[in-house]
């Protein structure tokens, strides 16, 4: 479950760590806040990362592999519930974030946190701020997801969306 603005090597990394750990599983990816796009935080639309995601996640080995837009709903004790009504059924979860892992332990759920893999590195507004310099962002993705964004011309939205942010809109570590 996450955001994947952009969908990174860091996330292919762990897409392909719980295909090793759980051979036989399929694997539901979730796209959080699908309802967000075009902005800074959120540049792309729900169809753009279900595009990514399976682009860079369609060519490897392992199970089937599910690709699920959710949009937010703002409710957070009925966050869980909201999503069993939309997903597949599934037995645990896999997060870094804090109130993810609070609401699903809660509701029962196995919640595992991966470590981040070279998050200096693969850290999405990172990934963003090269994409909007155009620089050094090709070796931060899949290769099938690099030629996606080249497509459609991400990193001229990219630019275009740092210049817009709000002033206290981090514009990232240089490339």
């Amino acid at each position: 479950m996450g955001r994947f603005q952009p969908f990174h090597g860091g996330h292919l990394h762990l897409v392909r760590e719980i295909q090793r750990l759980r051979p036989s599983a399929a694997l539901l990816l979730a796209i959080g806040s699908a309802e967000e796009s075009y902005t800074w935080k959120n540049p792309f639309t729900a169809g753009e990362r279900f595009e990514m995601m399976d682009r860079a996640v369609g060519e490897g080995p392992g199970p089937r592999v599910h690709i699920v837009p959710v949009a937010d709903i703002r409710r957070h004790a009925q966050w869980v519930r909201y999503l069993e009504s939309l997903l597949p059924s599934f037995d645990r979860i896999y997060t870094n974030n804090p109130l993810t892992r609070l609401l699903f332990e809660r509701a029962g759920y196995a919640v595992e946190s991966p470590p981040l893999y070279q998050r200096s590195k693969f850290e999405g507004e990172h990934v963003r701020a090269c994409l909007a310099k155009d620089r050094g962002w090709r070796p931060l993705l899949p290769p099938p997801v690099a030629k996606y964004l080249a497509e459609i011309e991400a990193p001229h939205r990219l630019a275009m969306l740092r210049d817009r942010a709000p002033s206290s809109a981090p514009s990232g570590r240089p490339a």
